[in-house]
């Protein structure tokens, strides 16, 4: 059974894409906890982030890295936090959270509600600044 992820990637369920390249995709987090909330995932299913190969995991850190640079652009911040939670979606995926303190990367914190326009225009700001 594919996971949630799995069917953005196939284009079966919508996303706020941020990058993409033949291995990894990057979108907006749906319940953000900033603007510029992003998520990376592997294409490929798996649901433990350390059951990805050496090469796989490696290749996703600096996927994950060329994307943070592009949000940091996009959303000036101190710095860009990165999380693996991974206990909500069983696919592998690295939470990218513009900080501007480290209050900003508690989970806890109540997400925003962003308009579908809002959500766009983040994305497209990400993506305008992506570049591997």
């Amino acid at each position: 059974m594919a996971t949630i992820f799995s069917k953005i990637v196939a284009g079966e369920i919508p996303s706020y894409k941020c990058a993409e390249n033949k291995d990894f995709y990057a979108f907006l987090d749906i319940n953000p906890l900033v603007k510029g909330h992003t998520l990376v995932i592997p294409k490929r299913e798996v649901d433990y982030i350390f059951d990805l190969s050496d090469e796989e995991l490696a290749a996703m850190q600096v996927f994950a890295k060329h994307v943070a640079a592009a949000i940091k652009k996009a959303f000036p911040c101190i710095k860009v936090g990165q999380a693996v939670l991974g206990l909500e979606v069983p696919h592998a995926h690295i939470h990218l959270i513009p900080m501007q303190s480290e209050k900003d990367m508690l989970f806890s914190n109540p997400k925003l509600s962003l308009k579908p326009e809002e959500f766009e225009s983040i994305a497209q700001a990400i993506r305008e600044n992506f570049m591997e």
